[in-house]
């Protein structure tokens, strides 16, 4: 008798149906297929080190927007996107259990807990055939000319290997899928923001419509001179949101490029966003590499910086209350929008780090539960990287705070935007133990 293949997909940050190499191996070796996200949650040592109960309304809003879009491209393959708000271990075990899976689908993961999630559930039943692939990168594990044991350990060399290499072009959508399985779980009615409301609205039509905008302008023929900008729609590629929850793959992106560069010629700008996205593509596999490594405090290097935390200073930072009105601006737009620059994103990580004096994790964390673009590998490792305890052979970067200024903001208008003149307070207000420390012309 012929067991029937029922399989479940596991969606985490692949939520698309374009380009989706999983999807199509699913369709064409399951009967019967289960549709599932699991919606992501605080962890305790996110909550340690954010200092936050729950993700950013910002953030949650594009998941909200990313996920419902799947589940409505999926309802016109006659699929249901089982959405749940429990553990993925819980939801897995009992849709194993109660639903003869034979198969389970999912990302070759950048982040060491979701892989934990996948090991623990092939201990957990070892009949069950577990596929996995890396589904938002530019290149096919197989293709890297080294071991990933041997990874490089700076971004330059792994450029200098991986440049060469073709990059696929992007796969076409299933024909067809699978028909679901009943499944009697309620799945979970997440609440949409209106359209006004959201930075950038999630899902994979809303990546396409973006990509589709940005290459039809010439802006790509001028990113190197204007990706630094702390505040402009076009002066950056914006891509990352949608990268970040795979709504559109990079392979995608760099075939969009190329369609612009063969009418619009190419030049060191548009190599320049291909360049970025090798970065991305550096910290995934980083993040492969080193797995828990990327979240411990003397990171890959095993060099443990010189911190101490205050209180007040972090809570300084997070509110955008420090004495440096340029990172005030920045932080109070990220806690806003959800949205900070690359430029941006740098001068804050260096103000915690080096003039407030803090534990970089905290800043990494609070990154986490805020982005829109989150992405597990390039937020914890450009972290570790400001650090000086991950891939950068100079160790940490400190940036001049006024000069930067100067240079990215000299007639003020990003600061005056975002506020960031007000509520300006003295690092030295209270000590480590929150004592006031009276100024010296009044003691």
């Amino acid at each position: 008798m012929t067991v029937k293949r029922n399989g479940v997909y596991w969606f985490t940050h692949d939520l698309r149906v374009n380009d989706n190499q999983l999807l199509h191996k699913a369709a064409q070796e399951l009967d019967e297929l289960i549709c599932l996200y699991c919606v992501p949650k605080i962890t305790s040592f996110l909550q340690r080190f954010a200092q936050q109960h729950q993700l950013g309304k910002a953030r949650q809003q594009f998941i909200h927007q990313s996920v419902h879009e799947l589940s409505q491209s999926l309802r016109r393959y006659d699929q249901t996107l089982l959405i749940m708000d429990r553990t993925p271990v819980t939801v897995l075990r009992h849709l194993i259990e109660n639903y003869h899976v034979t198969h389970l689908y999912c990302d070759q993961f950048a982040g060491s807990d979701e892989q934990q999630v996948c090991t623990q559930i092939q201990q957990e039943f070892p009949y069950l055939l577990v596929s996995q692939l890396a589904n938002n990168t530019l290149f096919d594990q197989g293709q890297l000319p080294f071991p990933l044991s041997e990874l490089p350990s700076t971004f330059t060399q792994f450029r200098k290997l991986v440049e060469p290499l073709a990059i696929m072009l992007p796969c076409s959508r299933p024909s067809s899928l699978p028909p679901a399985i009943n499944v009697q779980l309620a799945s979970l009615h997440l609440p949409l923001a209106a359209p006004e409301q959201t930075l950038y609205p999630g899902g994979e039509a809303a990546a396409i419509v973006h990509c589709q905008h940005y290459f039809a302008t010439p802006s790509a023929s001028h990113y190197k001179k204007t990706r630094n900008a702390l505040d402009d729609e076009l002066s950056s590629t914006k891509f990352s949101p949608w990268l970040a929850l795979g709504c559109v793959s990079p392979k995608t992106i760099v075939a969009m490029l190329h369609h612009y560069e063969a009418q619009q010629g190419q030049n060191e700008s548009t190599y320049w966003i291909v360049f970025e996205l090798l970065w991305r593509e550096y910290f995934y596999w980083y993040a492969r590499r080193y797995q828990s490594t990327l979240f411990q405090f003397a990171g890959i290097a095993n060099k443990r910086p010189l911190t101490s935390f205050y209180a007040s200073r972090y809570l300084q930072w997070v509110k955008g209350h420090t004495p440096y009105p340029i990172v005030n601006a920045c932080m109070k737009q990220l806690n806003e929008t959800g949205y900070l620059s690359n430029r941006g994103r740098q001068l804050v990580a260096s103000c915690l780090i080096h003039e407030l004096g803090l534990d970089w994790r905290y800043g990494a964390a609070y990154f986490e539960t805020q982005l829109l673009d989150y992405d597990v590998a390039s937020n914890w490792g450009n972290w570790q990287y400001l650090a000086g305890v991950g891939a950068d052979p100079r160790g940490s970067r400190q940036f001049n705070l006024d000069k930067q200024t100067e240079l990215y903001d000299p007639e003020q208008h990003f600061i005056k935007r975002w506020h960031g003149e007000d509520n300006v307070t003295d690092i030295y207000a209270v000590d480590m133990a929150d004592w006031p420390i009276m100024p010296e012309d009044k003691e």
